[in-house]
């Protein structure tokens, strides 16, 4: 393949560093470097989008907001991008950066405005749509050298649909997104971004003796994707949930009761690229609220 001086260049330059992107999800030092995946695990309704639009709020705002001001892509494979709620994560982030001082250029709106700029949202209903998406981001990584993250929600969107055309056959059951996995190994490789994503928890008969809740968990959580996949994986945030009694809350009487809050529990374990040794854990909690993840 043959490339011009602008796409060596945009290729060659060094991108904007991710490891500062949230020291409290990883140890420290430890978050992910130029040419790292983290993937988000865990079953449906554990934190895993919002912590995405947590991640994606923090990149595209301005330096002087306590943003990283980079630009980032968003595969949504699952048609679940609320544009809605994420605009309302930025505004409040905006708007508490504001009430601390925080210089802020332009009005709200211009600011707002240019923090999507910054995002380029696209839609994939298949594997084989995610492969050509991801030969089309090659040309976007050459002529925007100021994309730094690739977002992916999710990455196993479509496992079953593609065991289900794979028939009896492991090797064609994994094929689409082995190649997708290998194609991402390369830009990666190139172009020195950083990839979050997202993986649904999966389902498993176990037809042995019963078992401690904890080997259950352990079961459950094991990662199940294909090889290419799991050899690019480099950082894993296994996110769980859980509910925490908040302190007590007046109610419309002028009675106290205590008020349930949902809690969210992230275990991050990380190990080096050019190897499947954990380095690193750390776990850490957050809860949800209309401005985004607070973390606990």
């Amino acid at each position: 393949m043959t490339e011009s001086g602008a796409q060596l260049f945009a290729r060659l330059e060094a991108r904007r560093c991710l490891k500062d992107i949230e020291p409290r999800l990883f140890p420290e030092d430890g978050g992910p470097d130029h040419g790292e995946v983290v993937e988000l695990y865990g079953a449906e309704g554990t934190g895993k989008t919002e912590l995405l639009y947590h991640l994606l709020c923090r990149c595209v705002l301005p330096v002087a907001t306590g943003g990283l001001e980079v630009e980032v892509v968003f595969i949504d494979t699952d048609y679940s991008l609320d544009m809605l709620r994420l605009v309302s994560i930025l505004d409040s982030r905006l708007n508490a950066a504001r009430s601390t001082g925080s210089p802020s250029a332009g009005s709200d709106e211009v600011v707002l405005r240019s923090c999507l700029s910054r995002l380029l949202v696209v839609h994939c209903p298949s594997s084989s749509q995610l492969l050509l998406t991801l030969h089309f981001l090659e040309t976007s990584l050459s002529s925007r050298p100021g994309l730094a993250l690739l977002l992916i929600d999710s990455i196993s969107a479509f496992y079953w649909l593609d065991r289900c055309e794979g028939g009896a056959s492991i090797a064609k059951q994994e094929e689409k997104l082995g190649k997708c996995a290998e194609l991402l190994g390369r830009l990666l490789r190139d172009y020195r971004i950083t990839v979050f994503a997202t993986c649904h928890a999966i389902r498993r008969s176990y037809s042995g003796p019963s078992s401690s809740s904890s080997s259950s968990s352990s079961e459950h959580d094991r990662p199940y994707l294909c090889r290419p996949w799991q050899r690019l994986v480099t950082h894993r945030l296994l996110c769980s949930r859980q509910e925490a009694a908040n302190n007590t809350a007046a109610t419309a009487g002028g009675g106290k009761e205590p008020r349930r809050q949902r809690v969210f529990t992230v275990h991050c374990s990380s190990s080096s690229s050019s190897s499947s040794r954990t380095k690193a854990c750390r776990s850490s909690s957050f809860c949800v609220t209309d401005g985004g993840v607070e973390f606990l």
